[in-house]
C-alpha cells in the first residue's frame, strides 16, 4: 500500500495505491470525500481521498508515510461513507542497503540476473536485475515493494520474463542523487555499509565507492 500526496500538482487528494494498475480497465465509485477505484472483478485497486487536509495533517510531496492514528482517522471516513474495506498501515522501510548473496543468469535473457538479496538480519528477497555491474557480494540500495521512486514509478512484486522479482536494485540516477553518473549500473556501496540500514542520501553518498 502506497500513500502519495502532491498538493501543488494534484490538489488536496491523498492517493492510496494498493497494486499496479497498468493495463487494467478501471471504474470508480465515489461517496463523499472517498473514491474507490476497482477493476472489472470488483477488486479494489486504489483509493482517492479528497479534501484530505480536513481529515488529517499532511506534509511532504510524493510518497508520504502516515501514523497509525491518521490511518485510523481515514478508516473512520471510509466506514462513514459505507465502505467495508479498511486501509492497512505499513511503515517498514522501502529503501534499504541490500547485499547480493547469490546471483545466477536468467534462463530466458542474455543480460538479466536472478539475485538473492539480503535486506535485513538474514532476510532475503529475490530481485531480477539487469545492471552490468551486479555481482555476488555487492552492497547496493534496494527499493522494496511499496516504494515510490523519485520519478513517480511504483515498486510492486512482479515477474520479469517469468521470474519473480520483489523489488529493484537502484542506480544513483534512478534515485536522483546529486551528480549521479549517467552510465548504467547500480550503486556500489563500500563494504562498511550495513545491510538493512534505511537509505539516507547523504549517508549513502558518503559510502559510495568512487
Amino acid at each position: 500500500m502506497i500513500f502519495a500526496y502532491n498538493k501543488e500538482y494534484v490538489g488536496d487528494v491523498l492517493m492510496v495505491i494498493l497494486q499496479d494498475t497498468k493495463d487494467i480497465k478501471r471504474d470508480v465509485e465515489r461517496k463523499g470525500k472517498v473514491a474507490r477505484v476497482f477493476d472489472e472483478k470488483g477488486t479494489t485497486l486504489a483509493w482517492n481521498i479528497f479534501d484530505v487536509s480536513s481529515l488529517i495533517d499532511l506534509t511532504g510531496s510524493g510518497q508520504v508515510f502516515l501514523t497509525d492514528y491518521q490511518v485510523a482517522t481515514l478508516n473512520a471516513e471510509l466506514a462513514k461513507e459505507g465502505f467495508a474495506e479498511q486501509l492497512e498501515n505499513d511503515n517498514t522501510p522501502k529503501f534499504v542497503v541490500g547485499q547480493i548473496i547469490e546471483m545466477v543468469d536468467h534462463p530466458d535473457s542474455d543480460h538479466l540476473h536472478i539475485c538473492q538479496v539480503e535486506i535485513n538480519g538474514g532476510q532475503c528477497v529475490q530481485i531480477v536485475c539487469g545492471a552490468p555491474n551486479a555481482a555476488q557480494g555487492l552492497k547496493t540500495v534496494a527499493a522494496l515493494p511499496g516504494a515510490m521512486m523519485p520519478n513517480g514509478s511504483l515498486i510492486f512484486p512482479g515477474k520479469l520474463r517469468g521470474e519473480d522479482s520483489f523489488g529493484m536494485l537502484c542506480s544513483a540516477r534512478e534515485l536522483e542523487l546529486p551528480n549521479a553518473p549517467q552510465v548504467r549500473g547500480i550503486i556500489e556501496l563500500a563494504d562498511s555499509a550495513t545491510v538493512g540500514d534505511i537509505f539516507d542520501s547523504k549517508k549513502t553518498l558518503d559510502s559510495i565507492i568512487d
